[in-house]
């Protein structure tokens, strides 16, 4: 991960009943320099609106007042977003954990069950070798395996992941006692062979009978179906023929599987092995789905049936588990009677792996999972990040003191599933609470019970509503990251993603739930303008585009919107760049960032806001006045040869056919036709005075858009520009560049 974070000099500890600590939080040491700039760059931010404020009221025709008013609007934008971001950077605090100290209070049999749940819903984007490897990886734990059930949500009904599921129980049996005999850290198998760690006869044979598992696995995938040859007896294939049998139907039936029985299954070793079930949902054409809330929802009453296990983990389809005692870190807190009671979670960071040297796409996304997070920790928790998270069953049940009764006695957060996993009863209540019209007997779930609906982005408007309803959370960030992701690979698929993300988030935002009115009631101003801010993230669009656009536009005809270098206004917008530019910088360096990466960071903000942004933003408001609707669409997680290999040299994907390339290359093309105009004025002998921050604006967007220039003229692999984006992109150009000589005359 890099860099650790600073810490300050006050340190509170929390110990047990004179047993030693459980964990440490302390403040960073940069909050008192974070508060003196805030309070010099606020009245500069009010110097500029003053600016624009006389500006505006002096203005002598129409094209002048419209500029203004324009550069107005953008900077009050912009002025929300800092002081949104300043409640990330009054109160961060950083925190440690002694896991070691948990056997000291408690025996390791009273340790909570674990329920996890992984979510997936296309084997053919999310590649079912990679959800195993997830699987597998904690069911790995070290932690009491009898005490782990790991619930599989296939939203797919695909029975190419079942098959590999059935497959990868059986390795389980060799993988997880090996793992605990050597100590492994790395416990998703496909990681641990990465390392090339089969010195010993031992890892050798499981790497065999892995990759054995593997082969078959692809083959299906490869082949779309399960050949009877797969499947090694009769009475397994019967089996898996009965289960798999409505899957080709569009609407199915409920599966639910239990592969793996931690009552009676053993490893190779004798021991038991922990609970996989595999779990498929009804679906229906005539039933809400829900999308990945409704998913998650069904493993909560499905799990609540059969285990109702009182710590659930919420995991990504390719979140590995990088760290064995990633439970213990999070059973320091959810264990301690001090931070237990309004305890809703415990988020560990989104760290990736595979991320190229540059991280061009920015898929680090380090102000969202590591900066701010920290910031959110000072407060009242973390915001629910949608995977590595450890949450009490209890907070998915009403707020802290008031219990929200579920419709049967058996799925309340207290109660104790006294019967097998497989015994009739409890396979007939699990089938019954995962099918369509369970929900449609009350209207608590995804309101007032249980992963919230009516967003896309289901795990920022559960967090929020948790946290609303008086729970908290915890940052729990180790020097080992505790869970690594994988990362989009292609432009499209990350800037696809962050339209999705954007939709989701403005659904909330523009809700009854809105964190702008609801929220600061609720939470009080400082949490509710953090989640602000990311309620509202799309916004970014309005001061993007204006800045990637009108100053431009306005120098193409020779009118100068900006004070000359030699007026005392110039240095203001100076320091207000670079106060903004410096301190982001600092912030992305100090939660160990390179600078290579911070380039990027900054780049990709404003590609995202000249495409993902806008785009999210017009879908939302088009499904707000009800002209379209919008679905959910899964991010790919295959990877391509030729992609990776331009992705791991740092060249930009742009081959396939999207409109939000286009945004990005008309922005390309008038600010690269801007400065060569503002360089030819200057040629002439024009002063650089009044140009120069109208051609310093364009010159920045020149270099950040270099990628869009060199795929359009200097590459000729397939994921160059297409050509009928570069000819659209460039007669739009044309046309706004007409339309501004109309404008500016």
């Amino acid at each position: 991960m890099g860099a650790r974070p600073e810490g300050g000099s006050a340190i509170q500890v929390t110990s047990i009943g004179g047993h030693p600590p459980l964990h440490t939080v302390k403040p960073l040491a940069r909050t008192l320099f974070n508060r003196v700039f805030a309070a010099i760059y606020a009245l500069s931010i009010l110097a500029l609106l003053f600016y624009h404020a006389k500006t505006l009221f002096y203005s002598t025709t129409l094209v002048s007042f419209s500029v203004t008013l324009a550069l107005l609007i953008s900077d009050l934008v912009l002025t929300f977003f800092w002081v949104s971001t300043q409640t990330f950077r009054m109160f961060p605090v950083c925190r440690k954990q002694f896991p070691e100290n948990l056997t000291k209070i408690m025996e390791r049999s009273d340790f909570p069950a674990l329920d996890v749940f992984i979510c997936t819903a296309d084997p053919y984007k999310e590649p079912p070798i990679g959800v195993v490897n997830t699987a597998l990886s904690v069911m790995a734990y070290d932690y009491p395996t009898e005490k782990i059930s790991v619930y599989v949500s296939d939203d797919g009904g695909s029975a190419l992941t079942l098959f590999a599921f059935m497959e990868a129980a059986k390795f389980a049996t060799h993988w997880l006692p090996f793992c605990k005999k050597n100590n492994v850290l790395e416990r998703s198998p496909e990681a641990y062979f990465e390392l090339n760690h089969t010195c010993t006869s031992e890892a050798v044979n499981i790497k065999k009978i892995y990759e054995s598992m593997k082969v078959k696995v692809e083959h299906v995938l490869e082949r779309g179906k399960v050949d009877d040859e797969y499947i090694s007896s009769d009475q397994e294939r019967e089996a898996f023929n009965k289960w798999t049998r409505n899957f080709t139907r569009q609407d199915h039936p409920a599966v639910i599987q239990v592969l793996l029985d931690a009552s009676k299954d053993k490893d190779i070793a004798g021991y038991l092995m922990p609970n996989l079930i595999y779990v498929s949902r009804e679906k229906s054409k005539a039933s809400p789905h829900h999308f990945k809330a409704g998913a998650l929802n069904a493993l909560l009453r499905v799990s609540g049936s059969m285990t109702n296990a009182p710590i659930i983990l919420t995991l990504d389809c390719d979140s590995l588990s990088n760290d064995p005692e990633t439970p213990l870190r999070a059973m320091c807190y959810l264990c301690d009677p001090a931070t237990r009671p309004q305890l809703a979670y415990v988020q560990f960071p989104q760290i990736f792996r595979g991320i190229n040297k540059s991280d061009i796409y920015n898929a680090e996304f380090k102000r969202l999972y590591q900066i701010n997070v920290m910031g959110f920790d000072g407060l009242s928790g973390p915001n629910y990040l949608g995977t590595g998270c450890f949450f009490q069953r209890r907070a998915f049940y009403g707020s802290p003191s008031s219990l929200a009764s579920p419709e049967i006695p058996e799925l309340a957060p207290d109660y104790i599933v006294d019967k097998p996993v497989q015994s009739r009863s409890v396979l007939a209540l699990a089938h019954q609470v995962a099918s369509c019209n369970y929900e449609s007997r009350s209207s608590n779930w995804g309101s007032t019970i249980g992963f919230r609906y009516g967003s896309l982005s289901e795990d920022y408007h559960t967090g929020f509503r948790m946290q609303c309803e008086g729970w908290k959370s915890i940052l729990c960030d180790p020097d080992r990251p505790a869970f690594l992701g994988d990362v989009p690979i292609t432009l499209n698929d990350a800037l696809n993603q962050q339209k999705r993300w954007s939709i989701g988030l403005l659904e909330v935002g523009f809700s009854e739930y809105s964190p702008a009115t609801f929220g600061v009631k609720a939470l009080g101003l400082s949490m509710g303008l953090a989640y602000a801010q990311s309620a509202f993230w799309a916004m970014w669009s309005i001061p993007i585009t204006a800045y990637a656009f009108l100053p431009q536009l306005a120098l193409l005809n020779k009118v100068y919107i900006f004070p000359k270098v030699s007026e005392p206004w110039f240095f203001l917008y100076a320091f207000l760049f670079l106060g903004a530019y410096g301190q982001d910088y600092l912030d992305f360096i100090l939660a160990g960032g390179s600078v290579q990466r911070w380039w990027s960071d900054q780049r990709f903000w404003i590609i995202r806001g000249l495409s993902s942004y806008v785009f999210g933003s017009a879908e939302f408001f088009l499904k707000f006045l009800g002209i379209s609707a919008f679905g959910f669409n899964v991010t790919s997680k295959v990877v391509d040869d030729e992609q990776s290999r331009r992705y791991e040299q740092g060249i930009f994907e742009f081959g396939a056919d999207t409109p939000m390339f286009v945004t990005l290359t008309v922005a390309a093309i008038i600010n690269l036709s801007s400065l060569a105009q503002g360089l030819a004025e200057v040629f002439r002998g024009n002063s650089l005075d009044g140009l120069f921050v109208q051609m310093f604006i364009s010159g920045f967007a020149v270099v950040n858009s270099w990628p869009i220039y060199e795929a359009i003229a200097l590459r000729n692999d397939k994921g160059k520009m297409p050509l009928k984006t570069s000819i659209i992109a460039t007669l739009l150009a044309g046309t706004l560049y007409a339309a501004s000589c109309f404008i500016f005359r």
